[in-house]
């Protein structure tokens, strides 16, 4: 006798789909990134005091506000009393971007300096050596093949 074999149609996908899962917003929106171009946010305000003095400092390493014509693809309502009409800004922070050669040369800046500090660290420290108590011992282990007795 033949079975009744219900289709391939009726079987559904949807049903043994798991519920979706729900996430808070992102307070930022993502920036889609610009071929030459790094973004970044600003902070331009903390606690509702200006920082004037951030805002000035990251203006002279090169970064420069994002107009909002330029970037369509953020929908977001900027700060009614932001000081930098025109442009994305978003609870105290201004979105700006920067070309990334300056970028790159500020971060390899920042990891020669950090290299130089660490040298400095290390070179202090190992000045209070001495042979008789070392602050460190590195051993060095060596593994030798053969030489035995036959």
């Amino acid at each position: 006798m033949a079975e009744l074999r219900q289709g391939r149609e009726s079987q559904n996908r949807s049903v043994t789909e798991r519920a979706k899962s729900w996430k808070p917003p992102q307070t930022l929106p993502d920036v889609s990134p610009r071929d030459g171009w790094a973004h970044r946010w600003i902070r331009t305000s903390i606690v509702g005091k200006m920082d004037n003095a951030n805002v000035s400092a990251r203006f002279r390493e090169g970064w420069e506000p994002c107009k909002t014509e330029d970037y369509p693809e953020l929908h977001v309502m900027v700060d009614r009393d932001s000081r930098f009409p025109g442009n994305i800004e978003i609870g105290g922070l201004l979105l700006c971007k920067a070309p990334v050669e300056i970028m790159d040369a500020r971060s390899e800046y920042f990891r020669n300096e950090a290299k130089a500090q660490m040298l400095a660290v290390d070179n202090n420290l190992m000045k209070e050596n001495d042979p008789r108590m070392p602050l460190f011992k590195e051993s060095k282990s060596t593994v030798t093949f053969g030489g035995g007795k036959k």
